[in-house]
C-alpha cells in the first residue's frame, strides 16, 4: 500500500586477496542489513576479493577462492527476507569478468558483467577483465560456479530482475561516468531501481561531483540509485578509496555515509516507489525516449523468494510536516527570494506590456500583504513611481483596529498611493436591497462584502487606468475559500500558486533582506496576525473573532494533503499514514482524519473556482491554474477519495 522499499549499502574491511576473511565480513554485514529489515542491499564492486588485487586476478588460488566465498555468501544469504547484490571477478566462458552478482534466498539469480571498463590513468581494468559485449553465452549452470543444485543462472548486461513489488537494473563504477550509462536504457526498459557496485577512489573534490552524479543519474532515469564503493581498507600501494555510499531518489539525496575516508558502514533508506511511479506516468518525455531510441531487448528475471509488499514503512524517508517550506534556515531564505523575485518578474511583463497602474486591496493579511510588496518591486524596478500603485483599505464590520492599522501604515512606509474606502454603508444597503437581515451573519452576509470590495477595486482601477493585483493564494484555491467573482477574482494573481504556509516565510524574508527600509516592524505584526477574511465583527475586545483554520482546518494540514494529492497523486490512505508520521506531535489521528476528509470534499466541490482563474505566475511544482497544471470537470465526484477517507482507522 505505501510503496516503500528500504535499501542499503554496505562496506566492509577488506583483506585485499583474501577471499574466505572477506565472505566472513560479508555475511556480518548481510545479518546486519537483515535485522535493519533492508529489502535490497548493495555491497561494492569486486567485495569478496577486494578491488586492488591487480596480477592476482590471474592466479587460480584467488578464483577458486573466490567460488568457495561465493557459494558461502550464497548459503548465508537464506536467513535474509531481501535481495543482494555482490562483486566479484568470474571466469565466463573462458575469459574473466568484473561481476555483480544477484542473490536472494540461497540462490544466485543473476551475474551482471561490467560494460565499461576504465583504462585511464590509475585505472587498468582491460588488463584482467572483459566487458559484457564480449560474453560468449548467456546462462551458466550453477554446477559450474560448484554448487550442488542444478539450477541455470542468467548471464548478461541485458538482465532486469523482477521482485513482483520493482524492477531491478544492475551496472557497475565506471558504468555510470559513460556518456550513454547502461542504467538510463536500463530504466527506459522498466527499472524502478538501479543498483551501481563501485570502487571509486578519493581525490580533492571526487565526492561532491560523485554525489552530483548520482543524484543527476537518477533524476534523468526517475530511479532510485543506490550505490556503495569500496573502502579504504583496499591496498593504498597508488591510490586511496573511501567507502562513499549513497542512495538517491528522483534526484533527491536520501542518505550517504558520513565519513570521508571509511571502511565499514552500513546505511539504510526507504525509497518511495510511488514517487517514482507518479513521475513516470505523468512525464511522457520518459516513455517517449524509450521510443525513440531502440532500446536492447532484456531479459527479465523473477525474483519469486521476495514479497510483493515490501515491509518498509516509510520511516527511513525524509518527511517534512511543511513540504512546501525548507527545513533550513538559508535554504527557506534563498527559497522565498527566488520566488519573490518570479513574482515581481511575472508582474513587471504585465505591467510592461499593459503600461497600466496597479491596484490592491490591502486588508493588513497575509496575503494582501505579500501582494503588495510584490507590486511595489515591480513599480521600483521598472523605475515608475511608486504612486503608480494604488492600495486600497476597504474596512467593513469585521475589520479590526489591528489589521486596519498595519493596512495604512504598511502602505503609508512603502509610499504608494493610499485610498480608503469604508464599506459599512454600502454593504448594509445591499443586504437592504436583496432582503437580507443585517443582523443574519451568514454566508450571505459574508459574500456582500468581498463581492463589494473586489467591485471597488475594479471601479478604481478602471478609473486610473490600471488593473486589480489579485491576493488569493494556492491553499485558498484548493479550499475554494474565497468568494466566487470577489476576491476570486483579479486581472493578475501574484500568489496563485504559492501555498498558505509559505506565505509567512516570505514576508519573513522580505523583512529580513530589509528589501523595503522601515518596513520591518509592520510588517512583523503583520505576521503575528491570525489568518482571518474578517468578515464577522471582532469580538468584544475589539480582537479578531473570525479565525480560518478554527473553520476550515489547519493550513499546514491542507498543504501537506495538497502536496501528496496533487505532485505524486497519492491515495488518501498513504496521505494519512504519512501525515499521522508528520503530525504525530501535532494532531491525533481523529483530527487528521477529519480534516482529510474536508479536504477532498472541498477539494472536488470548489473545482468551478479553479476553471476560471485570472492568470498567474507558476513558481513552484503545483499550480491550479486549469491553462496549466491542472485540468478537472467541475463536476467530477469525490466519491472513490471520501470513501478510502472512510475505510481509513484513526
Amino acid at each position: 500500500m505505501l510503496d516503500f522499499i528500504r535499501a542499503a549499502c554496505a562496506v566492509c574491511p577488506v583483506r585485499v586477496g583474501d577471499p574466505s576473511a572477506n565472505a566472513d565480513e560479508i555475511c556480518a554485514k548481510i545479518d546486519a542489513a537483515g535485522n535493519a529489515g533492508a529489502d535490497l542491499l548493495v555491497f561494492p564492486e569486486l567485495a569478496v576479493t577486494g578491488y586492488t588485487c591487480g596480477d592476482l586476478f590471474f592466479q587460480r588460488p584467488l578464483l577458486d577462492g573466490t567460488l568457495a566465498a561465493l557459494r558461502k555468501i550464497t548459503d548465508h544469504s537464506r536467513g535474509f527476507d531481501g535481495i543482494a547484490a555482490v562483486g566479484a571477478p568470474l571466469v565466463l566462458g573462458g575469459q574473466l569478468y568484473n561481476c555483480a552478482c544477484v542473490l536472494a534466498q540461497g540462490k544466485i539469480l543473476g551475474i551482471v558483467p561490467k560494460t565499461f571498463l576504465p583504462n585511464y590513468n590509475e585505472y587498468y581494468e582491460k588488463r584482467w577483465f572483459s566487458t559484457a559485449p564480449e560474453l560468449t553465452c548467456d546462462h551458466i549452470s550453477a554446477r559450474q560456479l560448484g554448487f550442488d543444485a542444478d539450477y541455470d543462472i542468467p548471464v548478461g548486461a541485458d538482465l532486469l530482475f523482477d521482485c513482483g513489488g520493482a524492477r531491478i537494473g544492475v551496472e557497475l563504477c565506471e558504468d555510470l561516468w559513460t556518456p550513454l550509462p547502461p542504467s538510463t536504457l536500463l530504466a527506459m526498459a522498466g527499472a524502478e531501481l538501479i543498483v551501481n557496485m563501485s570502487a571509486s577512489n578519493e581525490t580533492i573534490a571526487k565526492r561532491e561531483y560523485r554525489r552530483q552524479l548520482v543524484c543527476q543519474q537518477s533524476a534523468r532515469t526517475l530511479t532510485g540509485y543506490i550505490y556503495a564503493s569500496a573502502g579504504a581498507s583496499e591496498s593504498t600501494t597508488d591510490v586511496i578509496f573511501s567507502g562513499h555510499s549513497l542512495i538517491a531518489e528522483n534526484g533527491a539525496l536520501l542518505k550517504e555515509n558520513e565519513k570521508l575516508i571509511d571502511d565499514d558502514n552500513l546505511i539504510t533508506a526507504d525509497i518511495d516507489l510511488g514517487r517514482i511511479r507518479a513521475d513516470r506516468l505523468k512525464l511522457k518525455g520518459f516513455k517517449d525516449s524509450a521510443a525513440v531510441y531502440q532500446l536492447p531487448a532484456y531479459r527479465t528475471v523473477e525474483i519469486p523468494a521476495v514479497n510483493d509488499d515490501f515491509s518498509a514503512d516509510g520511516t527511513l524517508h525524509p518527511l517534512s510536516k511543511l513540504p512546501f517550506v525548507p527545513d533550513t534556515k538559508s535554504g527557506r531564505l534563498q527559497r522565498c527570494m527566488d520566488i519573490f523575485e518570479m513574482q515581481v518578474a511575472g508582474l513587471k511583463k504585465r505591467l510592461q506590456v499593459t503600461g497600466a497602474k496597479a491596484v490592491v486591496g490591502v486588508s493588513g493579511g497575509l496575503d494582501s500583504t505579500l501582494a503588495l510588496l510584490v507590486s511595489a518591486q515591480a513599480m521600483k524596478e521598472l523605475n515608475r513611481p511608486v504612486t503608480d500603485l494604488i492600495g486600497i483599505t476597504m474596512p467593513c464590520f469585521g475589520t479590526s483596529d489591528r489589521t486596519y492599522r498595519n493596512a495604512l501604515t504598511l502602505m503609508e512606509k512603502l509610499g504608494v498611493s493610499t485610498r480608503e474606502i469604508n464599506i459599512r454603508e454600502a454593504c448594509t444597503m445591499h443586504c437592504r436591497d436583496v432582503g437580507h437581515d443585517i443582523s443574519r451573519l451568514d454566508v450571505t452576509f459574508e459574500n456582500i462584502q468581498a463581492r463589494e470590495r473586489t467591485q471597488i477595486l475594479m471601479d478604481v482601477a478602471s478609473e486610473v487606468g490600471g488593473f486589480v493585483v489579485g491576493t488569493g493564494d494556492l491553499s485558498e484555491l484548493a479550499l475554494g475559500w474565497c468568494t466566487y467573482n470577489a476576491d476570486h477574482m483579479s486581472m493578475y494573481g501574484v500568489n496563485a500558486s504559492i501555498p498558505k504556509t509559505l506565505i509567512r516565510w516570505m514576508i519573513a524574508s522580505v523583512a529580513q533582506y530589509d528589501v523595503f527600509e522601515s518596513c520591518s516592524a509592520v510588517l512583523e505584526d503583520i505576521i503575528d496576525t491570525p489568518i482571518s477574511p474578517e468578515l464577522l465583527p471582532p469580538d468584544e475586545k475589539g480582537n479578531i473573532a473570525q479565525e480560518t483554520e478554527s473553520i476550515i482546518g489547519p493550513y499546514a494540514l491542507h498543504d501537506f494533503f495538497l502536496y501528496y494529492m496533487l505532485r505524486f497523486g497519492f491515495s488518501p490512505a498513504k496521505i494519512y499514514a504519512l501525515a499521522r508520521r508528520a503530525f504525530k506531535d501535532d494532531f491525533s489521528g481523529e483530527e487528521i482524519l477529519k480534516w482529510l476528509r474536508s479536504f477532498y470534499r472541498r477539494f472536488f466541490t470548489q473545482q468551478f473556482k479553479r476553471s476560471c482563474l485570472p492568470d498567474g505566475v507558476k513558481v513552484g511544482s503545483i499550480c491550479l491554474s486549469p491553462r496549466g497544471d491542472w485540468r478537472m470537470p467541475s463536476d467530477a465526484s469525490a466519491a472513490l477519495w471520501l470513501q478510502e477517507v472512510d475505510r481509513l482507522k484513526a
